[in-house]
């Protein structure tokens, strides 16, 4: 089904429509996040601990995730409170890029927190790469889809949001056979990660 999304019916949307709707669909009667990560290097701007990990300050990127510990926190515990399922498969390359590095990090205190995080390699989801890699995709229960599109700099820039619920139900089995097949990112995080000298 990821192949089939480039034809299928989505609207664009722009950064901040993009952000106003998943907010808006997030806090309405949907039970479950799910989201598939692919590429290997963004651009965060306006996320401090991004910002120090760009400027080349490293013990201040891995302070400033910390930082967000309590946010986090009140934010998955409100998630549980609803019954909401918060699920991600993250595709990972080794090496790992230093993007990649650092955002380890973030998912390892998101994972900490109550989020179920599985990563997979680039070779568990090369049949669906014959043509294009997969694409970034955010869901939130049966009413939306969101396919994030980002600029040549790797800056988020909007999404292509789909609604048709049948399509939106068999991408979300794909992305979930991709979890069954994939690793805790905490088991992944103690034995690629951790031991990593900061990137340059």
């Amino acid at each position: 089904m990821f192949e089939a999304l480039p034809s299928a019916e989505a609207v664009m949307l722009a950064k901040l429509d993009y952000y106003a709707d998943f907010y808006g669909v997030l806090a309405g009667d949907i039970d479950r996040f799910e989201k598939l990560e692919r590429g290997q290097s963004f651009r965060e701007p306006g996320f401090d601990s991004w910002e120090a990990f760009d400027r080349g300050d490293w013990p201040a990127a891995m302070a400033l995730i910390e930082k967000c510990r309590a946010s986090f926190a009140e934010y998955y515990e409100g998630m549980t409170s609803r019954g909401f399922t918060c699920r991600r498969v993250r595709v990972v390359e080794l090496p790992v890029t230093p993007y990649l590095q650092w955002e380890m990090h973030v998912l390892r205190l998101r994972a900490e927190l109550g989020e179920d995080i599985r990563v997979v390699s680039a070779a568990q989801v090369r049949e669906f790469e014959e043509r294009q890699p997969v694409p970034e995709l955010v869901i939130l229960g049966s009413d939306a889809m969101y396919e994030v599109i980002y600029d040549g700099d790797g800056v988020s820039a909007g999404a292509r949001r789909f609604a048709d619920p049948v399509l939106i139900e068999r991408v979300a089995g794909e992305i979930r056979a991709l979890y069954r097949q994939g690793e805790d990112l905490l088991a992944f995080f103690d034995r690629e990660i951790s031991d990593l000298a900061p990137p340059v």
